[in-house]
């Protein structure tokens, strides 16, 4: 089978920079997936994205499908032929469908009978008829939220499509796609070099349209030479540049052929909280902050233009215009909520609106401020502190900074508080109320910050579902499950031993006046446990472990993973699984009866070996793992329940539990239930039985 290389490029118009990496990747996808379901075979795949293409080299494919043979199977022998052996109905009607007599059908055994067959073999059609088929199918199903037309096109795409460079060796691809004629030319860049480029072969192409069109089409190619450039002008710098990688991947599709330029602004600037000039930097003008040795921002950035200009000076002061009102305009807003203190805007919370239900931020701070007041004192924090912490926790969103700069949202807070006198650690928690802000995100520090942000995502919780405004599906608005995972974080992280259900009881009081669900504690709390079973899964925590120890509803996180592990180990024991077998037969023994089982066991009323050795081994082991318990060393206490194996198997194999005699059968019944409740001090492991 002979084969050659593939070259396909779409030319558009400048592709949305932020897409372009994801387009680029599916285009290679679905490219692959529909040679795969043609058979026809290739080598490697190379994409290429820069703004104004998306292309894609295939080495070495096939000029053609291999010829197939197929089998198609009709009716079994016995209904194909009558008793003189003539051909039935069914035999000359699957004939007639192959396009075949029936002398010329075969004949197929297997363990089900004899059929018949009729053998067929298809040739492969050649790659030019099945491409633009492939190529089309790629093209619709590249992730393009919405299309656009253009010009009196009917065609859509995410951008207009100006070209359509489609050659396999050395013919081309024909075929039209968006409204663009298949050919051999792709196009260089925009100023450097506007004119055709003829492809003469797939594999000259990246090497040609950066030597004769000044295009680096590679975007992992193009990114590296940007990152590099960026380094070095640092360097020349005497800095460090902040080379955020989404940034960089932003600039990298924005530029065909990269040129690295500095600039600089007035260091009187600097006065300003250096994350808000970083923000408009980067945000705003795609532009390279610079940090010295020490880390402090310098008067510096380097920002990447699109063109090898002989006067890279002019793009230097042009870049410096652009961005000196920006920093102005900071300036101005730092300088004017330096004129107020943090409290303030307390009184102009009671204008804002958190959710028409739940009050104004004003409501939810005073909330926040007294949950968080509680949570310090559990845990060791000054909930005076924390108490303050949370009425000032959303001043900044009134200031004239994070009015213009939402990004500035508590770390504006931070900056205020120490100006406005404020301890240090509560001005760290103003930033740390947001934390942690994603998956992976770091988490708050200061005692102080942990009892605010753990307040926040539990008042937010709790009031969201009292209104009855639960997740749905992918549906989200308040982020709860971001804000539970947050919580569970703080409080599995820092291993805070609070008692779950009083604190969620505590923010419901709070919260009493405006929600009206009785049952919102159980829904958050059931809630928590949900994500916090997703948590534990990633980690090797099965389902039924989790659910043994959650259905003896401990108290506190820490508490919870204790048992967690302690029931992990118990589980490698050899006496496990007949022990959770047993565990499940007196749950169910216990559920069916219909008796008032008594709470303690008449020793009197025993009368087989096997129920006396039972009882008497349950007194010790009560009396063995009740300090174990105290302590909390659930994995010693499950290891000396684990000796119960046998005497708990001679009593099921001895004695019968429901018998006729009432005293002895309710006297049966409460050691099986002692029995049970000594598990159930660490977990329920009937649950553990599949």
């Amino acid at each position: 089978m002979s084969a050659q290389d593939l070259i396909f490029e779409l030319g558009t118009e400048e592709l949305p920079p932020v897409a372009l990496k994801k387009l680029s990747a599916a285009l290679k996808s679905e490219f692959i997936t529909g040679l795969k379901n043609a058979g026809l075979e290739h080598g490697k795949v190379i994409s290429y994205a820069a703004p104004r293409r998306l292309a894609l080299l295939v080495e070495g494919l096939a000029t053609r499908q291999p010829d197939r043979s197929m089998e198609r199977r009709g009716p079994a022998v016995q209904a194909a032929f009558d008793a003189d052996g003539k051909p039935s109905k069914a035999a000359e009607g699957f004939a007639r469908s192959c396009g075949a007599t029936v002398d010329q059908l075969g004949r197929m055994k297997t363990n089900k009978g004899e059929w018949l067959v009729y053998q067929v073999e298809e040739k492969g059609k050649p790659a030019a008829e099945l491409l633009p088929e492939i190529a089309e199918t790629a093209l619709n199903r590249l992730p393009i939220p919405k299309r656009m037309r253009w010009g009196s096109s009917e065609a859509q795409f995410v951008r207009p499509v100006h070209w359509l460079l489609f050659r396999h060796g050395d013919e081309i691809v024909p075929c039209t796609l968006l409204d663009a004629e298949a050919d051999t030319l792709s196009y260089g860049h925009r100023f450097h070099h506007p004119e055709a480029i003829s492809i003469d072969t797939p594999a000259e192409y990246a090497d040609k349209l950066e030597s004769t069109g000044k295009v680096i089409a590679h975007f992992g190619r193009r990114r590296e030479n940007i990152k590099a450039q960026v380094e070095n002008a640092a360097e020349t710098l005497g800095g460090r540049a902040d080379i955020d990688p989404a940034l960089l991947d932003e600039v990298t599709a924005l530029n065909e052929w990269p040129v690295a330029i500095t600039g600089s602004f007035e260091e009187k600037y600097l006065e300003v909280p250096p994350e808000a000039l970083i923000l408009t930097m980067k945000k705003n003008q795609k532009y390279f902050p610079l940090f010295d040795a020490n880390g402090k921002l310098m008067n510096h950035f380097i920002t990447i233009a699109n063109i090898d200009s002989p006067k890279p000076e002019v793009i230097s002061e042009g870049n410096e215009r652009v961005i000196r009102p920006r920093l102005a305009d900071a300036m101005f807003f730092w300088e004017q909520d330096g004129k107020q203190k943090l409290e303030d805007h307390v009184e102009s919370l009671k204008t804002v609106v958190f959710q028409k239900d739940l009050g104004s931020m004003y409501d939810k701070s005073v909330r926040v401020a007294e949950l968080a007041h509680w949570i310090a004192g559990q845990t060791g924090a000054d909930p005076e502190l924390a108490k303050r912490a949370g009425m000032l926790s959303r001043c900044d969103l009134m200031t004239h900074m994070v009015g213009e700069f939402a990004d500035m949202q508590g770390i504006m807070g931070r900056y205020q508080a120490l100006r406005d006198g404020e301890p240090e650690e509560l001005a760290q928690a103003m930033e740390e109320f947001y934390l942690p802000r994603y998956s992976g995100d770091r988490l708050p520090e200061t005692p102080t910050g942990i009892a605010l942000a753990l307040a926040e995502k539990i008042d937010t919780l709790c009031g969201i579902f009292g209104i009855g405004m639960k997740p749905t599906g992918d549906k989200d608005p308040f982020a709860l499950r971001r804000a539970a995972l947050g919580a569970l974080r703080i409080v599995r992280e820092h291993s805070l031993t609070l008692n779950l259900r009083e604190l969620l009881d505590k923010a419901i009081f709070a919260l009493q006046d405006r929600i009206e669900d009785p049952a919102v504690g159980d829904d958050v709390y059931g809630f928590l446990m949900e994500r916090l079973k997703v948590l534990l899964a990633d980690e090797g925590i099965s389902s039924q472990l989790f659910e043994s120890v959650v259905a003896v509803k401990p108290q506190t996180l820490p508490d919870l993973e204790a048992r967690i592990q302690a029931v992990k180990t118990f589980l490698d024991l050899p006496e496990a699984e007949a022990l959770a077998a047993a565990n499940k037969r007196i749950r169910n023994i216990l559920r069916k009866s219909k008796d008032q089982i008594p709470a303690s066991v008449d020793e009197k009323l025993l009368q087989e070996t096997a129920e006396k050795q039972l009882f008497e081994i349950l007194q010790t082991k009560q009396q063995q793992v009740a300090p174990l318990l105290a302590d909390g060393d659930y994995q010693a206490a499950l290891k000396a329940l684990a000796e119960l194996r046998a005497p708990v198997d001679q009593f099921f194999d001895d004695v019968m539990v429901n018998v006729e005699d009432d005293a002895l059968r309710c006297n049966r019944l409460a050691l099986l239930q002692n029995l049970a409740g000594l598990f159930l001090q660490v977990a329920d492991v009937s649950l553990l039985q599949q």
